[in-house]
Formats: structure tokens, sequence, C-alpha cells
């Protein structure tokens, strides 16, 4: 039964949709502590600690936090799995282009695509950055994430990636949140504005929150 639902674009769709709702969970969390940084350096840094500790002594140190980045990846490959297949499916669906064109869809959800690779990398990049260490400018500290980010936000390249991403983050939530909510029944006429009221503001938060923080180092807030 798993195995048909997986196969059906329904199944896709869902799975879509709660690996979706996984990350924006993940997302709203992440940038409440990202904004702990404007609290000083002995703040951010017991956070960056806390995180490490969640759950002990019953949680071995940093279990949790793996936990919590396991549960995540499968998230991130499921829904772009879930994507790349129903993408090949639409494009074998259409073998030729549609003789009229069809009403120009929102900029959201004409980026989704390349919003979602652009994610892919920004990833990729972000953990070789502020969590291995392998690409951060200058001496990579462990255990001073502080220092880490306000090295990473003192280059015009660390800025520039890093603010690209999370606009990308924005449209993809706004037209994701809306998506999910429809996949997973949660939409109807009568809750259609409240929903993509919600998806406009959330995204707004979201993209303000993180890029709050490149900036705040950049006008020197952060130092």
């Amino acid at each position: 039964m798993a195995r048909t639902m997986w196969d059906s674009s329904v199944g896709k769709k869902t799975v879509m949709a709660v690996s979706g709702v996984i990350m924006l969970l993940y997302l709203v969390a992440h940038v409440i502590g990202n904004l702990k940084i404007f609290f000083g350096p002995e703040e951010f840094n017991h956070y960056g600690h806390w995180l490490r500790t969640v759950g002990e002594p019953f949680m071995h140190y940093e279990w949790t936090l793996w936990l919590v980045r396991i549960v995540l990846l499968v998230a991130v490959v499921a829904h772009a799995v879930s994507a790349y297949q129903l993408s090949r499916r639409d494009i074998k669906a259409r073998p030729s282009k549609y003789v009229h064109k069809k009403p120009r869809a929102s900029y959201a959800t004409r980026t989704m695509r390349w919003g979602g690779i652009i994610l892919g990398l920004f990833i990729v990049w972000h953990v070789l950055d502020l969590t291995t260490g392998h690409v951060h400018p200058g001496g990579f500290q462990e255990g001073h994430p502080y220092e880490n980010v306000v090295d990473t936000f003192s280059t015009w390249y660390g800025n520039v990636i890093y603010i690209v991403a999370m606009l990308a983050v924005g449209l993809h939530v706004r037209h994701g949140f809306w998506s999910a909510a429809q996949t997973l029944g949660v939409g109807s006429r009568t809750r259609d504005r409240a929903l993509k009221t919600i998806a406009n503001v959330l995204a707004l938060l979201l993209t303000a929150g993180f890029i709050a923080v490149p900036v705040g180092v950049m006008t020197g807030v952060v130092s």
C-alpha cells in the first residue's frame, strides 16, 4: 500500500507537503535562534552550546541535535525527490507545448524549481561554512558560533550568497505553504484568503528575520 501511495501523484504531493511542513517548523525555530545574535556573543554562544546538550542526561551530548539533523535530511531528500519525479511526470504528460498559453503564474510559482536548486546548493555551503568550517573565511572557531557568523558576514560573498538564498526561502515558503494546505485538505473557499495572508506574512517574517543577521553585521550592530 505504501508503494502504491508513493507511485501516485497524490502520494508524492503528500510527501512534499508533509516534508515541507517539517522544514517550515525548523525554519521558524532556526530564525528565532538566529535572532539571539543581537543579544551579544555570550547569549548566542550559550544558545549554540544548548543545542548540543538538549535532552541531557537522558540523551548524550549532541544526540538530540543529530536526531534533528537526520529528520531534516530525510525531509529534504524526500521533498527534492518528490518534486523532481512530479516534474518529470508533468513533462511526460505534456510532450508538446500548449497551443494556447495559460495565464502567467506568480513569480514564486514559476521559480519554485530554481529556488529549490538554489536552496539545495546553499544548504551544502551553509553546512561547510558554519558547521564543519571547511569553507569558512579565516579561522573557524569550534564552539564559538557568534564569532563564526560575524566572520562569514564580514565578507561580501558571504552576504550575497546568504541574502539570495533567503529571498529564495521566502518565495519557496510563500508558494509552498499554500500548496501544502491544498494537498493536506486544509484549504477551502472560506479559508483561501486567510491562508494566502498567512503564507505572505510567514514568508515575509522569515525572510526579514534571516536577512537581519547579515545586515546587522554589515551595519556594525553585530560585531
